[in-house]
């Protein structure tokens, strides 16, 4: 008999329709039933050995809830006997408030009977405070916005599952090595009962960033050679994309997209369709032309655009890019394709477009180092600078911050502007909202935002606490612009300032978007004082846009 290994996760959900990712024990028939009769079935298709799902489930009505149970080959498997949560359900929009809830950079937590060294876990007590009172509000979506997991930062627990697989002195030693070592980690991360019951009954959406493969994933194009030098680093890569596009990357696409996609069907049909994933993510390596992970979706008239900043990446020196041409026209097309079709317009990126001005021009001159403005010397200084710092984000790519911003003033001007363009952020383990100005007179109309929120659940050292704090600071920003006179480069375009924050702790962001209107709330894990279970508080909440 047919057994539920993981899931389900409830991934996308308009006002009809639904998908529903699931993994089986066995080849077999995933079928949802909800409760108002809509239901939905499929085969599963193998990959590696593993058998996966993804149903999309037809016949919802508008503005309605309705619990679902999954069945494999008519067995029920789906809520579990002993749950002591909710029943799952499907929730199609209403109408009325877009809610939408942010983060990354998510530790798996450990078992609930051990001490847990760096605090609650946001996603964990987000599923206590829904399964406490399952009729008040929730997310209508939760983005993902990187590091689901961490191939090169294994748990303890982990760490002793590959030790009993393979000989941990031989690279990559207790990092992820293959396909089955990364089903391990959505294992580990996915099958914690508060999670598990999360993801089953609000809709998400994900996208990776460095750590879904290794710390600084295609920071340069001498890294990048580096890395191919070494004997582990193609599997560990083709084995990350695989199992980023079963486990992520299909269940952010619409039903409409998944009929189109010949990717999909043909590993479907397929006996196995491992290789023909190779093969994708080996062309996705190869040219970050050649393959898509960046998506849009629209809820009502809020649009959510999810871009890679990862693998889409141009390294070449003399031609760097955060995003290569054809995902540069592919996000200018989303953005201003139909004006006046979305009111608030939200760009998710994993890593944030406004840092800290020091944090931002030490990458601009880092950047400038690089490329050769101060000679051979520095250039080979910089590059081993920018490894060890991190410098990678969008100020290290200073053409592409540029783009970006000239993209964003493009899309928030005019008759039709949208009331609001945010972009939506994680990586650096706090929380901020930064908002840019323009020169006078060339802004626009919108309000920008650069909203930022991570960790979910992951350490937050002394060093960032006091690095990030002096780099929003006075004396950080002069530093800054010390730097950029050594480096000889231009000023951004454009200027911003912090208007919250910092705030460290494992957090979650939510939108509330009601016609134009848009309302932000931060609210951080924490531990009880009086022994009782950790809960979500609100630490701040304040209007971005007016009613």
């Amino acid at each position: 008999m047919a057994g539920l290994r993981l899931g389900p996760l409830l991934r996308y959900v308009d006002d009809s329709s639904a998908t529903v990712w699931v993994e089986t024990s066995r080849p077999c028939t995933a079928e949802v039933r909800c409760a108002d009769g809509a239901r939905g079935e499929t085969r599963t298709f193998q990959v590696a050995g593993h058998h996966y799902a993804l149903i999309t489930v037809t016949g919802l009505r508008p503005g309605t809830a309705s619990t679902y149970e999954v069945l494999l080959d008519g067995t029920p498997v789906w809520p579990l006997a002993d749950s002591p949560f909710p029943p799952s359900e499907i929730r199609t929009p209403d109408g009325d408030a877009v809610r939408v809830a942010f983060g990354s950079c998510r530790w798996a937590a450990p078992p609930s009977d051990e001490n847990d060294p760096v605090g609650p876990d946001a996603l964990d007590t987000l599923a206590a405070r829904i399964a406490a009172d399952p009729a008040e509000e929730r997310p209508d979506v939760l983005l993902l916005l990187g590091d689901q997991v961490y191939a090169d930062e294994t748990s303890d627990a982990t760490r002793r599952w590959l030790a009993a697989r393979r000989d941990l002195t031989e690279p990559p030693g207790d990092q992820v090595a293959d396909y089955e070592e990364y089903t391990h980690l959505y294992y580990e991360s996915w099958l914690d009962p508060e999670v598990r019951w999360l993801l089953s009954t609000v809709p998400s959406c994900m996208i990776f960033d460095d750590h879904d493969v290794v710390d600084d994933w295609n920071t340069s194009a001498s890294w990048l050679a580096d890395m191919r030098a070494t004997p582990w680093w193609r599997e560990r890569l083709l084995s990350g994309l695989v199992s980023y596009w079963v486990h992520q990357h299909l269940g952010n696409l619409s039903p409409a997209e998944l009929a189109a996609d010949p990717l999909y069907a043909a590993v479907r049909d397929a006996p196995d369709g491992t290789d023909l994933l190779r093969a994708h993510a080996a062309r996705a390596d190869e040219d970050p032309s050649a393959v898509r992970w960046s998506y849009r979706r629209d809820f009502g008239r809020v649009r959510v655009l999810m871009v890679d900043t990862r693998a889409a990446r141009v390294l070449e020196e003399g031609g760097r890019s955060m995003l290569a041409p054809a995902e540069e026209r592919w996000l200018r097309e989303q953005v201003l394709g139909d004006p006046g079709s979305y009111d608030h317009l939200l760009i998710g990126t994993s890593l944030p477009w406004l840092l800290p001005h020091l944090v931002h021009d030490a990458e601009a001159w880092n950047a400038a180092l690089c490329r050769g403005e101060r000679g051979e010397r520095w250039a080979r200084f910089g590059e081993d600078l920018r490894r060890r710092a991190d410098l990678e984000h969008w100020a290290a790519f200073p053409a592409s911050f540029e783009a970006l911003a000239a993209l964003i003033a493009e899309a928030g001007s005019g008759e039709r502007a949208p009331a609001t363009v945010c972009v939506l952020s994680g990586d650096v383990h706090h929380a901020y909202v930064a908002e840019p100005s323009w020169p006078s007179g060339s802004g626009p109309r919108a309000r920008v935002l650069q909203l930022t929120c991570s960790p979910v659940h992951n350490s937050i050292p002394l060093s960032i606490r006091l690095g990030f704090r002096f780099g929003w600071s006075g004396v950080g920003r002069a530093l800054g612009r010390f730097f950029e006179r050594h480096g000889r480069g231009e000023r951004p375009s454009l200027d911003w300032r912090r208007t919250g924050g910092p705030w460290f702790g494992n957090q979650l962001m939510t939108l509330t978007l009601r016609g134009r209107s848009a309302r932000l709330r931060l609210d951080q894990a924490r531990a009880s004082r009086n022994g009782g279970k950790p809960r979500l508080e609100t630490v701040t909440e304040y209007e971005l846009a007016p009613r």
